[in-house]
């Protein structure tokens, strides 16, 4: 049962996430159309993405975070050619 209940918990994080994504593309698309450039974007949503952390978690929640990017950088999770399966 307390597997099961997991499972369902890591599908419903799945799904926010990917609504979450839906919507960061949809920002990144309106700031494209309005001119600004992906490098500004992209600082911009990292700046405020690690505000928010440390507001939720603090700054070794933070840290600790930007640790785990690190690795996933690392691993290539976040390369564009990279095919997901």
């Amino acid at each position: 049962m307390e597997a099961s209940l997991k499972k369902i918990d890591d599908m419903i994080v799945h799904e926010k996430m990917q609504a979450a994504l839906e919507y960061q593309t949809e920002a990144w698309a309106d700031g494209r159309a309005d001119g600004i450039e992906p490098e500004i974007i992209a600082e911009a949503a990292i700046c405020f993405a690690m505000q928010e952390t440390i507001r939720l978690y603090g700054e070794e929640g933070a840290e600790a975070l930007l640790e785990s990017l690190k690795e996933r950088i690392l691993a290539g999770e976040f390369s564009p050619g990279r095919i997901m399966q």
